[in-house]
């Protein structure tokens, strides 16, 4: 497991899986195979695996921790969920030790005090439940689940997310369903505290209502920037949306601004599906962006 210590917060990455994901030109519309040539670290096992082709993609949540919170941000894909279409066949009907994993953090799910989705894709909220006595119950049974209520609108609206990503319906009903019907929801908007330093933010692009977290302790901050950047390749080349992107121009002008903030105040990248370590550092020149792994803030944990 991979703890960073963020000010006063211990920040852990619960892991669901690591294995190849997609073939970069499926990914990227705009992909060229010349980045690997540009930026080798691109061709590392970390990030790439070279049988298949495909580059790497880490399903996971990350865990905030003090001593009065205990936060997961997104939650992977879950167990049992029925998801069968071609294009998210790696995730139907799976049997993986999330929960063990936490617990070998030493997390039970009812000492889960928030739960928190940047937005609401099938790979995002598997995990907001689980398959008990015949239903969909909440995973997580004394957790506070926060959800942008810009993005919750976008897909109840007939002219949303329904016609976007008509695959992502089910998620709808068997991860985010039931935890409002549970009365453990809490609809938040753009700016919105959370605890003390952790803050939500609008991340508008990747789907209509996603969103991303801040956390500032002290000189130390991070962002978890959900889907606004899918892979490594993203910060040298920002332009480049995946194709699952909703929104072109407000998906590039929000990974711009997450990767300048990164620069900006030297804060922890944080993103959803990147290989190992999982998070590092953007530093902003006259070209571009460079990118650094976060190999040397590993601590115990």
């Amino acid at each position: 497991m991979k703890t960073f210590r963020i000010g006063s917060y211990h920040v852990t990455r619960i892991e669901e899986m690591l294995t190849p994901g997609f073939k970069p030109e499926f990914l990227f519309p705009d992909y060229t195979p010349d980045i690997f040539e540009e930026h080798k670290v691109l061709s590392t096992p970390r990030f790439w695996d070279e049988p298949s082709q495909k580059v790497m993609s880490s399903m996971h949540s990350w865990m905030i921790r003090d001593d009065k919170h205990t936060i997961l941000i997104d939650t992977g894909c879950g167990n049992d969920k029925t998801r069968a279409l071609p294009l998210f066949e790696r995730f139907h009907q799976l049997h993986l030790p999330y929960l063990d994993r936490l617990t070998e953090s030493g997390v039970r799910p009812e000492d889960v005090t928030l739960v928190i989705c940047t937005h609401l894709h099938i790979d995002h909220v598997g995990w907001n439940t689980r398959w008990v006595d015949g239903k969909w119950v909440p995973t997580f049974p004394n957790a506070k689940y926060i959800f942008s209520r810009r993005e919750f609108e976008h897909w109840q609206s007939p002219t949303g997310g329904h016609l976007t990503m008509p695959e992502n319906i089910a998620v709808i009903e068997d991860s985010v369903m039931p935890v409002i019907e549970a009365g453990q929801a809490e609809f938040i908007d753009d700016g919105s505290r959370i605890i003390e330093g952790l803050f939500f933010h609008d991340a508008i692009g990747h789907t209509a209502g996603h969103g991303m977290l801040k956390l500032e302790s002290g000189n130390d901050a991070a962002i978890f920037p959900g889907d606004s950047l899918h892979q490594p390749m993203q910060v040298f080349r920002p332009d480049w949306n995946s194709r699952f992107c909703e929104m072109a121009s407000e998906a590039r002008a929000t990974r711009r601004s997450i990767l300048d903030y990164c620069h900006d105040r030297n804060a922890l990248l944080l993103p959803a599906h990147f290989g190992a370590p999982h998070g590092g550092y953007v530093k902003r020149h006259a070209a571009g962006y460079d990118f650094r792994p976060a190999d040397d803030l590993v601590v115990a944990g």
